[in-house]
């Protein structure tokens, strides 16, 4: 099996995910920092593995782990050892962590966030309305990070005056190109940050989610100190990182798409068409670390041996045309049906997809309704990604805002 050399800079990802496919279901690829593992690159075969309870999140099968050969300054050592969470852990184990979480992010408990959300929203555009006209915006600061970070912020508790050292540890944890000698100290500084959060919370309880944990811990659900840091420190990357990039890719998708853009904003092709089309076609997570094989497992004609660690191509999954038939690789908002797996599948499905879904679905709409001229300012091929194998994210996202609706030049 020919292994495919997953680029830390992540220049081109459409023809990387293209590649992964042509290897057939189940790809031998090589990590930045030269680390190898498998990945499933086909819709149904990753459905059924999502789903195979010989896979766990338990580091300890993975054979390269028990020999020593992973490095704890390897710079996604955070990815796929992060410590103990609902992210790690399978079974019992995983339902008593989870079932905190799912309760707190239930469709009806989402919805009730729907005032925030627009009044956030509306705050955005206001700063953006107030921006000096006739200069390139970069979208991606001034709106689409802003407001997943407030709404996620909110929802467990962070103070606002966290949010700049959130995003500079967050943006090291995520990056290939992290300096090895610097990854010990900023998984460290992320606990410490963390755990002060907590510590902040268990001495003036509130109406978030952390508060909520802690109470269950203290109430006879176990929760350890270990698991409420790291549970928090997870909801709150995974729940900005992927609202972030959906909302710039379906902006890149709109400006790349002029008919069908056309055809949204004058109401024929609905936002949640738009929004679904977008998970599938540009994913905001392009590979999820790790899963760990207990035994051999047969994937198509070849085989995911015993000890072995898995990786999901999200990017991959999307544009499969065993799934999707022979325009998987286009951008069609009115795709019917559009059963993509681009939250997950099985019992570690995000349980943050329906608050993405209503961020988007709130946002997006707004945007384009307050500027209806919004255009990339600059050729698309001229975006670049940053370097994140597991996120699809631009380093920005210039744009043109023209005249807000209601204006004249």
């Amino acid at each position: 099996m020919t292994r495919i050399a997953l680029d830390p800079f992540v220049t081109d990802l459409d023809g990387e995910s293209a590649a992964l496919r042509a290897a057939g279901p189940l790809a031998e690829v090589e990590l930045p920092g030269g680390v190898h593992v498998y990945a499933v690159t086909r819709h149904a075969e990753a459905r059924a593995l999502l789903t195979d309870s010989r896979l766990v999140k338990d580091i300890n099968v993975w054979t390269a782990w028990q020999r020593g050969e992973i490095p704890m300054d390897w710079p996604l050592i955070g990815l796929a050892n992060p410590g103990r969470s609902m992210l790690t852990v399978d079974g019992a184990d995983h339902r008593r962590l989870r079932t905190l979480v799912a309760q707190a992010l239930t469709v009806k408990r989402v919805e009730r966030l729907r005032t925030g959300i627009e009044a956030l929203t509306n705050a955005s555009l206001e700063r953006l309305a107030a921006l000096p006209a006739g200069q390139p915006v970069d979208l991606k600061a001034e709106f689409a990070y802003p407001l997943p970070m407030n709404v996620i912020s909110e929802l467990m508790g962070v103070d606002a005056a966290d949010h700049p050292r959130l995003k500079e540890l967050f943006e090291k944890f995520f990056s290939t190109q992290t300096p090895p000698e610097e990854v010990p100290q900023m998984m460290a500084d992320l606990g410490a940050l963390f755990t002060k959060i907590v510590d902040s919370k268990r001495a003036n309880p509130g109406d978030d989610l952390t508060s909520a944990l802690i109470a269950a811990s203290e109430d006879g659900d176990h929760l350890s100190d270990e698991e409420i840091v790291n549970t928090l420190q997870l909801i709150i990357a995974a729940g900005h990182e992927t609202t972030i990039s959906l909302i710039v890719n379906v902006v890149e998708a709109l400006a790349t798409h002029p008919e069908q853009r056309k055809k949204v904003l004058e109401g024929e092709i609905g936002w949640d068409g738009v929004i679904e089309e977008t998970l599938r076609w540009n994913t905001p997570t392009s590979h999820v670390l790790i899963r760990f094989a207990t035994e051999d497992i047969e994937v198509g004609d070849k085989v995911l041996p015993k000890g072995e660690g898995l990786i999901v191509s999200f990017g991959a999954l999307g544009r499969d045309e065993e799934q999707y038939g022979p325009t998987a690789g286009e951008f069609d908002a009115t795709r019917t049906p559009n059963r993509h797996i681009a939250f997950g599948h099985g019992p570690h499905i995000c349980p943050g997809a329906a608050l993405s879904r209503l961020e988007a679905g709130i946002a997006l709409p707004a945007l384009y309704e307050r500027f209806p001229e919004l255009d990339l300012a600059v050729p698309a091929a001229e975006l670049r990604n940053k370097p994140i194998v597991t996120q699809n994210d631009l380093h920005e996202l210039p744009v043109e805002l023209g005249c807000p609706f209601g204006h004249t030049s």
